[in-house]
């Protein structure tokens, strides 16, 4: 197996006159942990909507596992045919910030599991392997008839990670996977990650604004502005010895004991 388990190489994207992804690059090793950071409108989440294939790159090239699964051109909608996007979901899951959309309320917990298996593994009994999944992601199989909204947001956000884990991906991409959580739920879900990656070898993609959230799951880190990388390296020495300006910024735009956020406005229309 590659020593990279994705690789991004010039990935462009863009949206009438706006470069939502401008010539990005970057490598997530196998059973790495990598964090793509920036404000609103930064390019992140184009960015890993065409690593996973939800958007099509007009530019550049993703490899996964050392093959390509570009998918080109500016049509917008799921990128590629019904094979290639089956074959790309075995190897790229994603799971979504708010898990009551990214879910079906009328199907419960057991069978949207069991929907996502026979998809990709049609002619077996996946009982076992329901089981299985909702065990990993710490819900008992009574979870497994419960519809979405008979579960709490952290539940239904495990729910949402076990459906991602049913295929046995090489890449979970995470985009905003906490951010809709209380506090406490969220330490809880990543320390979930945290465990199902030690367990696994999984490669984590964060897509985040949350610097905490980088600072405590990631190995790595990527620093996009504009729809371009200004900064990338080891999550610790970026975050303890910003090189660029940008990134200066989000660090300081955190409140914090004596933060002053009219500096903090002056220090953007600076920059």
């Amino acid at each position: 197996m590659p020593e990279n388990v994705l690789e991004v190489r010039g990935l462009r994207r863009t949206f009438g006159a706006v470069r939502a992804v401008d010539d990005v690059s970057f490598a997530l090793p196998a059973g790495g942990s990598l964090g793509v950071v920036g404000e609103s409108g930064s390019g992140k989440t184009t960015t890993a909507r065409i690593v996973v294939g939800l958007e099509r790159a007009e530019g550049g090239e993703v490899l996964v596992r050392g093959r390509s699964r570009t998918a080109r051109g500016r049509t917008g909608g799921r990128a590629g045919g019904r094979a290639a996007r089956l074959a790309r979901a075995r190897e790229v899951q994603m799971v979504f910030q708010d898990p009551y959309l990214s879910l079906d309320p009328r199907t419960g917990v057991g069978a949207a599991l069991r929907e996502t298996l026979r998809l990709h593994f049609p002619g077996r009994d996946h009982t076992r392997r329901v089981a299985e999944l909702l065990d990993q992601v710490g819900l008992g199989t009574r979870a497994a008839e419960a519809l979405p909204r008979q579960l709490s947001g952290g539940q239904r956000q495990r729910v949402a990670i076990a459906r991602a884990l049913a295929v046995e991906p090489a890449v979970l991409v995470l985009d905003e996977a906490v951010a809709a959580l209380d506090v406490s739920v969220q330490a809880q879900i990543l320390n979930l990650l945290a465990d199902i990656r030690e367990q696994t070898g999984i490669g984590y993609l964060f897509i985040t604004h949350d610097l905490g959230v980088v600072r405590c799951v990631t190995d790595e880190i990527v620093v996009m502005r504009h729809g371009a990388v200004v900064e990338q390296g080891r999550t610790e020495e970026v975050l303890a010895a910003p090189g660029h300006p940008y990134t200066r910024l989000l660090l300081e735009s955190v409140p914090r004991p004596g933060w002053d956020p009219q500096a903090i406005a002056a220090a953007r229309r600076a920059l």
